[in-house]
């Protein structure tokens, strides 16, 4: 970069002094510059650029240095990204060789530089839909290593910045373990974690779809692990945001820098995830980023704290001579890295308003800002006045992690973020500044040594088609393809090119010495593959020899087959006819077969009909039957209503008889009484009733006086007490009678309901109902209805009814209130009953 601003005449300067002659493997820093979008349409732009390379700056009013400073300053940039650049446009030009260099072992780092507010996180990550440097590396890189990629834990960090090769078992172990506490323990939410110097918990996530598109060339006979730390430096210490194990509600503890066996600058003790793809590495610097600071200030709604250092690390191994697994050797192992650093950007109290604690993080991240600063300065004054300055290193962790990268090797590129806006015009000179001087630097080629193995080239193909091919002979039934080894052999190479011959001076001894020891290695080479080849040329006549024996006894079983060909020929013509007439014959029945199923079919339908008919047939007559049963209900409950009415009239008729009966007999008993007569105490009727049938089930009944205290004697149904067996029922709400005298059955048997046959016609004669109703006047009238039973001719019995006694029961106190005309009057017993039974046989 080259600044417009006039020089001081030469008499003015200094003498210079001798400039350092920078060797050849060394290449500057290149600063690219990304103009932000102006974000309001009041604000004014003071930046302009005028070419792919240079901007051209106007100092407004409202600068501070306006009047000291009036004259436009162009700033001359690597390249200089305009607003309307995409972040793939970026990512090419600046990132995307970063990526080459980390696949060719190589180490880069790449930061992101400039004012608050001035699109350093959009630039390095990205947005939602958006993704910005360090997910597009992760894409490239794992589109060119997904088909090359090691065994997880086949690699594994040890303490000391290096990595260490494990064995396959021991591999397998660790994944076993991993699993296993995936399975046991609870995976942790995603709560956000509180820091006790942050304004926010996390910012959101970022959502996006990797990008296929690219990929790079890689070595096809290496594997490669991918690795993944992510650091932050806050308040000049060091904080690892991927550590797991942190304390809950407690702040990140401080991590030391150490420096290993190769003078590089590593965190100590600091969290490497090893990830199989772009997804899995995205996802790990999410939970990182919810834990870096980030707060609020005037210029910035979510500015960072803190310097962010994202390490992606890329370890490769080679192949074995089989090219199945790693060679077991540390030293061959090759390990680089991309270092992404998102500076906290460079800002003034004035215009931030910070106060207290976001005071306190403002003046640490100015310190290492200008820490760096004063680093490079000195680097760049070392390097061109060939002086021996110390560089302060040390003096932040900032600069004391990247240490290796400007005194060793390795490539560096910045990315200088700049808001045009006039008012960010005083920050963003400062920042043009810093730029100008680290162009000057100058950072060390990396170089690779690779050591040569002697190992064929292509191998892991040359194993993967070999498998194949070992596979395809025994599925084709060569059981003895599974012994036959892989022996790729060695590479018929003599070795590099010749080194160089040149020689300028007599005491050149060490060329003289480099070329005896290269025709050394080379004449034992030789030899070694003269040796190799006499080997291979005797293994591979005899292989011939046996291929010649093989292929003679080939073609006498050629032969002998052949003549069992042509007889089976024969059979087989033979079969085919025979095979061709049992088709016709099968033909045939299938043909009879098919008539056969249709008559079956017919007949089957016919069948069907005649069920339907006769189905309807069977409904007709049940239909019929149901309306003759109908009909004769209808007929049998007419009759037992009519047959009711006229029993209910001379039930009528007979209460008629009986109640003018008993009024006769009052005005008997009164015209007794007034002539002085004595009444009898206890007085019983018998009711001379006529002959009925109850159902065709009663016969008639011969009633008695109820005056007559001596039983009235039935000749037509006397018989002898020995030989009658009654069945008396008594229903079960009977109101008891009160008094000794009850109907004289000797051999009885009591029942109170009717529910088999079986209960008459066992063994009884005679039968006995007993039934209680209220008379007119009110009184309990008892009736027992007595008759014998008959024997009918279909196996049953019929009770022809032949007495009926009626026992009534009279309130004495009742008969003295209606012929108390007399005062001498007196009840007619002294117990106070009122009715007396009498016994009829």
């Amino acid at each position: 970069m080259k600044s417009s601003r006039p020089k001081p005449p030469l008499s003015a300067r200094k003498p210079a002094r001798p400039r350092f002659q920078v060797p050849h493997s060394k290449d500057p820093v290149q600063v690219y510059c990304r103009v932000r979008p102006v974000q309001s349409p009041s604000d004014i732009s003071c930046m302009n650029v005028i070419s792919p390379t240079t901007i051209l700056i106007t100092p407004p009013e409202s600068s501070t240095n306006f009047r000291s400073t009036t004259k436009e300053i162009q700033t001359v940039f690597t390249k200089v990204f305009t607003p309307d650049i995409s972040q793939q446009e970026i990512f090419s030009d600046v990132a995307l060789p970063l990526v080459e260099n980390l696949i060719a072992s190589k180490n880069a780092l790449l930061f992101t530089y400039g004012v608050t507010g001035s699109g350093k996180t959009f630039t390095m990550t990205g947005e939602n839909g958006n993704s910005g440097i360090m997910p597009r590396c992760l894409d490239v890189l794992f589109n060119s290593i997904s088909s090359y990629q090691a065994k997880k834990f086949v690699f594994k960090p040890d303490p000391f910045n290096s990595f260490e090769v494990q064995s396959e078992t021991d591999a397998m172990l660790d994944r076993q373990s991993e699993l296993h506490a995936g399975l046991t323990t609870p995976r942790p939410q995603k709560t956000k974690y509180r820091r006790q110097d942050s304004d926010t918990d996390s910012n959101p996530p970022l959502p996006r779809s990797p990008d296929e598109s690219h990929s790079l060339p890689v070595d096809e006979d290496s594997v490669y692990a991918v690795f993944i730390s992510y650091v932050e430096i806050y308040n000049n210490s060091v904080y690892d945001l991927l550590d797991e194990e942190e304390p809950k509600g407690k702040t990140l503890q401080s991590k030391i820098l150490r420096e290993d066996g190769n003078k590089n600058m590593y965190v100590h003790m600091v969290t490497q995830i090893e990830v199989k793809s772009s997804e899995d590495a995205f996802e790990a610097f999410r939970r990182g980023q919810r834990k870096r600071r980030v707060a609020h200030t005037a210029l910035n709604a979510e500015s960072s704290r803190s310097h962010s250092v994202f390490t992606i690390r890329l370890v490769q191994g080679p192949l074995d001579s089989q090219g199945e697994n790693v060679v077991d050797d540390k030293r061959l192992i090759s390990i680089s890295q991309l270092s992404l650093v998102d500076l906290a950007g460079s800002e003034r109290t004035n215009r931030t308003k910070n106060t207290g604690q976001r005071l306190r993080e403002a003046g640490n991240i100015n310190n290492s800002l200008m820490t760096l600063r004063s680093c490079l300065e000195i680097l760049r004054e070392n390097q061109t006045s060939g002086s021996n300055k110390i560089v302060p290193y040390r003096d932040s962790k900032l600069t004391h992690l990247f240490k290796n990268y400007f005194d060793g090797e390795g490539r560096v590129r910045m990315i200088v973020c700049v808001n045009p806006r006039s008012d960010d015009y005083d920050e963003t000179i400062q920042v043009m500044k810093f730029a100008e001087m680290t162009q000057e630097v100058q950072v060390a080629r990396p170089t690779v040594p690779k050591i040569e193995l002697g190992f064929t080239p292509g191998r892991r193909q040359a194993n993967k088609i070999f498998k194949e091919a070992r596979s395809r002979l025994e599925n084709m039934g060569r059981p003895e393809a599974a012994n036959i080894d892989l022996d790729l052999g060695l590479v018929y190479s003599l070795g590099g090119p010749f080194p160089p011959l040149e020689v300028n001076n007599p005491h050149q001894d060490e060329i003289i010495t480099t070329l005896m020891r290269f025709l050394e290695h080379r004449i034992a080479r030789r030899n070694l593959l003269s040796s190799d080849l006499e080997t291979k040329q005797n293994d591979f006549r005899k292989m011939l020899h046996g291929l010649e024996q093989e292929n003679m006894t080939f073609k006498v079983e050629n032969a002998s087959l052949k003549a069992a060909n042509c007889q089976q020929k024969k059979k087989l013509t033979t079969l085919e006819e025979h095979v061709y007439k049992t088709e016709s014959q099968i033909d045939s029945l299938l043909r009879k077969l098919n008539t056969a199923n249709e008559t079956i079919t017919k007949l089957q339908v016919e069948l069907k009909d005649k069920d339907v008919c006769l189905n309807q047939r069977l409904i007709e007559k049940q239909k019929v039957k149901q309306r003759f049963n109908t009909k004769m209900q209808q007929e049998t409950d007419k009759m037992n209503k009519e047959l009711e009415i006229k029993l209910r009239q001379q039930r009528l008729r007979m209460q008629s008889q009986t109640k003018a009966t008993e009024d006769r007999l009052r005005l008997v008993k009164k015209i007794l009484d007034d002539d002085g007569n004595i009444i009898a105490p206890v007085e019983m009727e018998r009711e001379e009733r006529i002959p009925e049938t109850v159902s065709g089930k009663i016969a008639a009944a011969d009633g008695r006086s109820r005056r007559d205290k001596v039983p009235v004697s039935n000749l037509r149904h006397r018989r002898s007490q020995s030989a009658d067996r009654w069945v008396d029922h008594r229903p079960g709400a009977l109101v008891p009678i009160g008094t000794v005298l009850q109907p004289l059955m000797r051999r009885r048997r009591s029942i109170s309901k009717l529910t088999d046959p079986k209960e008459i016609t066992d063994g009884a004669s005679k039968y006995c109902l007993i039934a209680q109703e209220q008379d007119t006047d009110g009184e309990l009238e008892t009736k027992l209805y007595k008759g014998d039973i008959v024997p009918t001719s279909g196996g049953g019995a019929q009770v022809v009814f032949n007495d009926v006694e009626c026992l009534k029961q009279m309130s004495p106190t009742a008969r003295r209130k209606r012929s108390g005309v007399n005062g001498d009057e007196r009840t007619t017993e002294e117990n106070g009953d009122s009715k007396r039974p009498r016994v009829f046989n």
